[in-house]
């Protein structure tokens, strides 16, 4: 259900990306900006993911520079019998995430050194597991093309504010719609794209660590940081604020304008559920469902 709602909303982009073209220039319009999106999507098909990375300055890291933080995700990894991703580390005090890649084969997750240093073992388990649940799902690279058709929709709208679109089409008050409404639109789409993949990498990230209060621990405390916590990365690339576990810009009241999650109640009220559900009845099935994480120590 999570993926035909996904592929609505992204026909959706789609579509209004096409008729801002159509708008501005009529039929070749339409077909300029089809050939531009075709174009657009290969570039961030091949390119986004590294793009994101290096926005927010992120390094690599592996088993000798983060052996506690590379084991963790490397067992979450097997867990969820996916390829090892790349695994980075984003200096800055907020505590946060996010993946990013075109396939779980090119995947990467990062976490920002506020997290690893604020976290318990489990609740990073649990954060680490929610990110591989993107990546399974393909969510990264949906979010990405999603973001992509955002900021060329909004391109589009200030490239007719300029020209002056079609008289044809409107006049000024036509292309003022235009201006205002198409990049809202689209904006509305992004954030309900991100909100319909966040409660289903809540629930597989929940089945991959083995315990979906791990991550109601760590939403919360991440939210509670991230309200007084400045993430200037984020701050300068807002577009890529759906991407993080938690949304990056909530130091600023004007940014809550712009979120792209679920409320963090509703998403640690379904994982109750979900822990409910999923509860072992014997001592010895709590034992067994127990998943093997690294000893505690540094992460790196």
């Amino acid at each position: 259900m999570g993926f035909a709602k996904t592929a609505i909303l992204m026909a959706v982009m789609t579509a209004l990306f096409l008729a801002v073209g159509a708008l501005i220039g009529g039929r070749g319009g339409m077909m300029i900006a089809f050939v531009f999106a075709v174009g657009m999507n290969a570039f961030a098909y091949w390119n986004s993911g590294k793009a994101v990375l290096r926005m927010h300055n992120a390094r690599q890291v592996d088993a000798q520079s983060a052996p506690e933080y590379y084991a963790l995700v490397a067992g979450l990894a097997k867990n969820a019998g996916m390829p090892m991703p790349k695994v980075f580390v984003i200096e800055t005090d907020q505590p946060n995430a996010f993946a990013t890649g075109r396939n779980p084969e090119n995947a990467a997750v990062a976490a920002t050194t506020g997290l690893l240093a604020r976290l318990t073992q489990e609740e990073l388990a649990g954060v680490m597991a929610h990110e591989l649940a993107h990546v399974k799902n393909y969510d990264t690279l949906t979010m990405t093309i999603t973001a992509t058709f955002a900021g060329a929709i909004s391109m589009l709208a200030n490239f007719a504010m300029f020209s002056g679109g079609n008289d044809r089409r409107g006049g000024i008050i036509g292309t003022i719609a235009i201006m205002i409404l198409a990049p809202l639109a689209a904006g509305l789409v992004q954030m309900a794209v991100s909100r319909s993949r966040e409660y289903e990498a809540d629930r597989i990230g929940a089945a991959i660590c083995g315990h979906p209060m791990w991550l109601a621990g760590a939403l919360q405390k991440i939210e509670a940081f991230a309200s007084k916590i400045e993430n200037p990365a984020a701050e300068r690339n807002p577009a890529t604020a759906h991407m993080f576990i938690i949304n990056p810009l909530h130091a600023f009241k004007h940014d809550r304008l712009f979120s792209t999650h679920p409320a963090t109640a509703s998403r640690v009220a379904a994982l109750r559920e979900i822990a409910r559900s999923m509860r072992p009845t014997t001592p010895l099935a709590r034992e067994a469902a127990k998943p093997v994480l690294p000893r505690q120590g540094p992460w790196g």
